[in-house]
Order: C-alpha cells, then structure tokens, then sequence
C-alpha cells in the first residue's frame, strides 16, 4: 500500500513548485469516493473533478490521464481513443495506477502524475468557479479554481471529452 502522508508531502510540494493556489481539505479515506464525499462534506458532484487513468489495450501499453465532472462519464471508447491514437484502450486497473502514479483510486490528483503523461481535461470544467479534484490519497482533497490545471505543463483542454451520465 503506498504511504499516503508521501505522496501528499509530494502533491503539496508540487502545488507549490506550479504556483497553485488552493486549498487542502482533510478526508475520512472511507469518504473518499466523489460520490460519498459530496453527501459527507457538502460539495457539489458538478463541482468535482475524477482524475481517471486510462490505458491501450494493445501493442505497447500507453497511458493518459483525463479529468471529467463527477457528474460524467469518459467517452472512452471515441475521444479519448482518438486523442491517445489506440484502436483499444480500459479504464487502468488499481495495480497499474499505483504502479504508474504511486496514488489509489479514488484520490488519484492531476497535480503529481508522471511529467510525460498526457492529461486530458473535460472543456466543461472550466467554466466552474471552484473544483475539487483528489489529493493524491484517499486522505485529501484539493479546491481549486479551473484555471489552475493550466500550470500543469501536460494539461489540455478537449470539448466533448465526457459524456452526460442521461446520455
């Protein structure tokens, strides 16, 4: 199991390498799923961000990260498909996120993935006034405005990267 208390001295250090601004919210790990901390703390499910990994299913294995309201699901199958260039591709299994991002899912953060990992950002979510994405453990979150997943030197913005949970 990874250290959570690393990984977070590693997340907050890389905040403060960007220039984030933001603010850390401590979380019962029980709680850590978007759905069970929106009830316990009050967020709103269209203000947090899923860092979700994805990864090719074939040839050699290729990954990205992608970031959609709780609210959405990943167009897996089209968008991101085309954006990582696969003719196959899954949601990464748990061992293969902690093999690649030294976090779990369900507190996987956009802001201390591998420096060469291309992060896919659902347009939508910028037009929010706040957003809450995982801390890099299932111990924290972190609220932040929009704009500050621009410092991320891998970040780019895609219209239509999810796909309305109605739909």
């Amino acid at each position: 199991m990874v250290d959570s208390g690393n990984i977070e001295l590693t997340v907050k250090n890389i905040l403060q390498e960007l220039n984030i601004e933001y603010e850390w919210i401590k979380v019962d790990p029980d709680f850590a799923d978007t759905l069970q901390f929106c009830e316990k703390y009050g967020f709103k499910m269209e203000e947090s961000g899923n860092t979700i990994i994805v990864a090719s299913k074939r040839g050699e294995k290729k990954f990205s990260g992608c970031i959609v309201l709780g609210t959405d699901r990943l167009d897996v199958n089209k968008k991101v498909k085309s954006l990582m260039g696969v003719s196959r591709l899954s949601f990464a299994n748990a061992e293969d996120t902690v093999k690649l991002t030294g976090m779990m899912i369900g507190g996987v953060t956009p802001f201390a993935l591998p420096d060469d990992l291309p992060i896919y950002v659902d347009a939508k979510i910028m037009g929010l006034s706040q957003l809450i994405v995982g801390g890099g453990s299932r111990s924290g979150k972190i609220l932040i405005h929009p704009n500050e997943l621009l410092k991320i030197p891998t970040v780019q913005v895609v219209e239509s990267l999810s796909l309305n949970q109605t739909n």
